[in-house]
């Protein structure tokens, strides 16, 4: 998930290669079969549920680190999410969409513009969106400006959405990515929904605070 992007039904759809066929064909079963050991807490959940049952449009905001188990959560939801345009975001794209997602595609440094006129017009048109306002390049925990200036076109709410969990992994790449281990807790802790007054540096400072620390916290087993 990125910040930006132009919709799979605007661009041709690429050749599938060699590396992407075996990238879904280990990576999708190994991800299911880990993920279904998880073990879900959720705080806060009403504001999302009374968004929902008004059928509104809203956006989550969550960092990039904590990707994983909360794309898995929120699967058969009918989210569009945004991948971003760099090498290997035609394996993600493809592996979400397995997981019933729409994908939009794009990020802040290639196509932003185009992207976010697209973002505002999906949402326009009711969709929920899930976004890594830090994506795709970092620095972790910051907010770019795209969620909020889409959030104040569309007058969308943010509802920011973490996860913390009590053991995983991390990968080494610039936003720590958490990957659950077994048998794992996993909370995930939605925020108040908010529209963007602005776009301004107090604004991204309020989302961030939302969101929280971008390394997940442990929890206590």
């Amino acid at each position: 998930m990125s910040d930006a992007g132009t919709t799979r039904a605007e661009r041709r759809q690429p050749p599938v290669s060699t590396r992407l066929r075996l990238a879904l064909l280990l990576g999708d079963p190994l991800i299911r079969l880990l993920a279904l050991t998880w073990r879900y807490e959720i705080v806060n959940r009403a504001p999302v549920d009374a968004l929902r049952a008004e059928q509104r449009p809203y956006i989550y905001a969550l960092w990039h680190g904590h990707l994983l188990a909360l794309t898995w959560y929120h699967r058969r939801e009918g989210v569009t999410t945004m991948i971003s345009e760099h090498r290997d975001g035609e394996i993600i794209a493809r592996l979400v969409e397995r997981w019933g997602y729409r994908t939009v595609r794009g990020s802040t440094s290639r196509g932003a513009g185009r992207a976010l006129l697209g973002m505002v017009r999906e949402l326009a048109g009711g969709s929920v969106f899930a976004i890594t306002p830090d994506g795709p390049r970092g620095p972790a925990g910051s907010v770019q400006q795209g969620v909020l200036v889409a959030s104040q076109k569309a007058r969308a709410p943010i509802v920011s959405m973490r996860m913390d969990v009590d053991r995983a992994w991390h990968a080494k790449g610039w936003d720590r990515f958490a990957i659950p281990k077994p048998f794992a807790k996993v909370r995930i802790t939605y925020g108040d929904p908010f529209v963007a007054a602005s776009a301004d540096e107090a604004e991204a400072a309020k989302l961030a605070a939302a969101i929280g620390p971008a390394i997940p916290a442990g929890l206590a087993k």
